[in-house]
C-alpha cells in the first residue's frame, strides 16, 4: 500500500502543477484594435488501484497501479476595444468560425465609426 500512497501522491502534486489559473486563461494577444484572451476548458482524470494476494506460502502477491489523463480545448475568446469587452464562444453550434466571422463586422464597424470622425 505504501507504493499505491505514493503514486497518488504524485499524481496529486501533477493537478496542482496543470490545474492553474494560467492553464485556464491564456495569454492575450492583440488583433488590430481588439485585445484577445483565450479562455480554455481543462479536463483532468485519474484513477488507481491495488490489490494483495495469498493462497499459500509459494503464491503470494501484492500490486498497484495508477494512471492520470488531460484534456484541453479553447471555450472562447474575450474581447475588447476601449471598454468595450465581448466574449466569443468556440462551441460545437457555432465552431472556430464565428470568431473568424465576428472580427471583420467589429472591424468594419469601428472604420465606420472612425470614419464618422475624421468626416466631423
Amino acid at each position: 500500500m505504501d507504493n499505491l500512497n505514493e503514486i497518488f501522491g504524485k499524481l496529486t502534486e501533477f493537478l496542482k502543477s496543470e490545474a492553474k489559473t494560467e492553464t485556464i486563461i491564456g495569454q492575450q494577444f492583440q488583433l488590430g484594435e481588439f485585445s484577445c484572451v483565450p479562455v480554455m476548458s481543462l479536463g483532468i482524470g485519474f484513477g488507481g488501484g491495488g490489490g494483495e494476494g495469498k493462497q499459500n506460502t509459494k503464491n503470494e502477491g501484492t500490486g498497484a497501479g495508477a494512471g492520470a489523463g488531460i484534456g484541453m480545448g479553447p471555450v472562447g475568446f474575450l474581447v475588447t476595444k476601449g471598454s468595450d469587452i465581448q466574449f466569443i464562444p468556440t462551441s460545437a453550434s457555432k465552431g472556430l468560425n464565428a470568431i473568424f466571422e465576428k472580427v471583420p463586422d467589429m472591424m468594419e464597424k469601428f472604420l465606420d465609426k472612425k470614419k464618422e470622425a475624421v468626416k466631423e
